[in-house]
């Protein structure tokens, strides 16, 4: 799949990104995947930008293009996947203007791309040691934590785990995951005292991990792909515990080392232990079931091992 970008070169979409979008039974993003070469055509014109390259093997959440602007200046194009929430990344980023995350150049109402400051793309947090990566993560999602834009700008972490909550005992009710069901429901009951009074109301990167955080020219790291809701921190960063979980797993005594890094990146950031380490068991509890629901026993038996651990 490419786009005629009028030279000779045309852009290919991603397989990671075909293979993660083209089965998708929603018609819109169906129409999206297929009309995206020309989509991206026409945006690539419209905004005068010299395409460089792909990013590959990419992300499964769009297209990201490298280019270069009429002044010469690079930037990185971006056409998100349609679906609920589209344009959140846009005003999230908007709203941040900069601070800890990459910089909203343009955007586009009509086909949903952005224009964004260009990063490394190949070199994320994820390529530094642990210890030194949960220092860096630290800093940048401190930043990302401010009031939101308005009220009801943004869904709620209330809303977005009630989703999730909602079709956890059907992803639990298969016949794999029958050793795991106390677990979920431990995770459920946990979600719903942690969601029962929340401390804060903060705007939240909502997908904040080391592979989200990379390189920039300005400022050492910045955030990119945010999922932006509005709600408490400790929710932000359980996303962040269950990085490198496959590390954890292969070295001694990984729950020990599980919640050693809770109780450490908690009273770095001034987060309550107990709800850092809630809000880190359901996700790892949700993740870990939508993994096995599609396929994927390996990283679903390892994150709902990491939910065992804590």
């Amino acid at each position: 799949m490419a786009a005629d970008t009028g030279d000779a070169r045309p852009l290919q979409v991603p397989k990671r990104l075909v293979d993660a979008v083209g089965d998708d039974p929603a018609e819109p993003v169906r129409s999206w995947l297929d009309s995206l070469p020309q989509l991206a055509s026409r945006r690539l014109r419209a905004w005068e930008l010299a395409p460089e390259r792909v990013v590959t093997p990419g992300g499964r959440g769009g297209l990201i293009v490298l280019v270069r602007q009429a002044d010469d200046t690079p930037a990185a194009l971006k056409f998100p996947v349609p679906g609920p929430g589209q344009g959140d990344e846009a005003a999230a980023l908007a709203h941040w203007n900069g601070w800890g995350a990459a910089r909203l150049l343009r955007a586009s109402q009509e086909d949903g791309a952005l224009l964004i400051e260009r990063l490394q793309s190949a070199v994320s947090l994820r390529s530094l040691p642990e210890a030194k990566a949960l220092l860096e993560a630290a800093g940048t999602v401190r930043r990302l934590w401010v009031p939101p834009p308005a009220e009801g700008a943004f869904g709620t972490v209330e809303e977005r785990t009630g989703a999730a909550a909602e079709v956890l005992p059907t992803l639990a009710s298969g016949a794999w995951a029958a050793d795991v069901r106390p677990l979920a429901d431990e995770a459920l009951e946990l979600r719903s005292g942690l969601t029962a009074q929340p401390p804060e109301r903060l705007l939240l990167h909502g997908d904040f991990r080391q592979g989200k955080v990379l390189a920039g020219e300005r400022t050492p790291w910045l955030a990119v792909g945010p999922r932006p809701v509005v709600g408490e921190r400790a929710y932000d960063l359980a996303r962040l515990v269950l990085d490198r979980c496959e590390d954890l797993a292969a070295g001694p005594g990984p729950g020990a080392a599980a919640r050693r890094r809770i109780a450490k990146l908690a009273d770095s950031l001034d987060v309550d232990r107990d709800r850092l380490r809630g809000w880190s068991l359901f996700r790892a509890v949700e993740t870990g079931l939508r993994h096995g629901a599609a396929g994927d026993r390996r990283r679903a038996e390892l994150l709902l091992e990491f939910a065992g651990w804590l």
